[in-house]
């Protein structure tokens, strides 16, 4: 390798040595990039057997970016992994509310999770519909709640929580919640892996596909 190569060049040869290290594979013209960048963020193959995408997910996630919905995230990490200057094309807010002293401070008198109420803290807002969980189990199963128990419908769901406590089970009750609301979108992978640059990865590939496709 030249370390006079371009960052753009060296983008492209990595893409190309995760397409032939890949292969044949099922995902379609839309899901692949999204799934080529998770593996470029995080030099993991494995990702190219577990992501999962509800049917309408890309679709969904590149028309509220093009339409400029917010974005609410479970950690700093993935927020600070989104591209700024692809939001801005879109004037998309990304925000993440876990570090809010309100709901620090009302996590501790109810004795739950941070990121349980900053997931009811984004949902309450009409103008976020894109919610991007790359860390914390407990986000997700709330979201969930949100969506069977008080009405609330994102435009996409990007569920990629990691670790050993609930990430799994979390992650099995989105794909299973399809049945019940298939009108929720949802990007998301099975088993333990995850994380908030794998998931900032996702909103990324979908804010070049939406850039693509204006």
């Amino acid at each position: 390798m030249s370390v006079h190569l371009r960052p753009e060049e060296i983008e492209a040869q990595s893409f190309a040595m995760i397409d032939a290290e890949v292969g044949d594979h099922p995902w379609s013209a839309a899901e692949w990039p999204v799934v080529r960048r998770v593996i470029h963020t995080s030099a993991d193959f494995e990702y190219a057997r577990s992501m999962v995408f509800s049917p309408t997910a890309i679709a969904a996630g590149v028309a509220a970016l093009q339409s400029g919905r917010g974005i609410v995230t479970d950690t700093t990490m993935a927020l600070a992994g989104i591209a700024k200057p692809r939001l801005a094309r879109f004037d998309c807010q990304v925000a993440c509310f876990v570090a809010d002293p309100a709901v620090a401070a009302a996590a501790k008198e109810q004795g739950i999770t941070r990121s349980i109420l900053a997931m009811r803290k984004g949902a309450a807002d009409p103008g976020n519909g894109i919610f991007v969980i790359g860390n914390a189990p407990t986000a997700l199963f709330e979201l969930i709640r949100l969506i069977r128990e008080e009405g609330v419908r994102p435009d996409l769901i990007v569920g990629l929580p990691v670790g050993f406590v609930g990430a799994t089970e979390s992650k099995a009750s989105l794909v299973l919640m399809e049945r019940e609301f298939p009108e929720v979108p949802f990007i998301t992978n099975s088993g333990r892996k995850g994380g908030s640059n794998v998931a900032a990865a996702v909103v990324n590939a979908l804010l070049i596909l939406a850039e693509g496709s204006e």
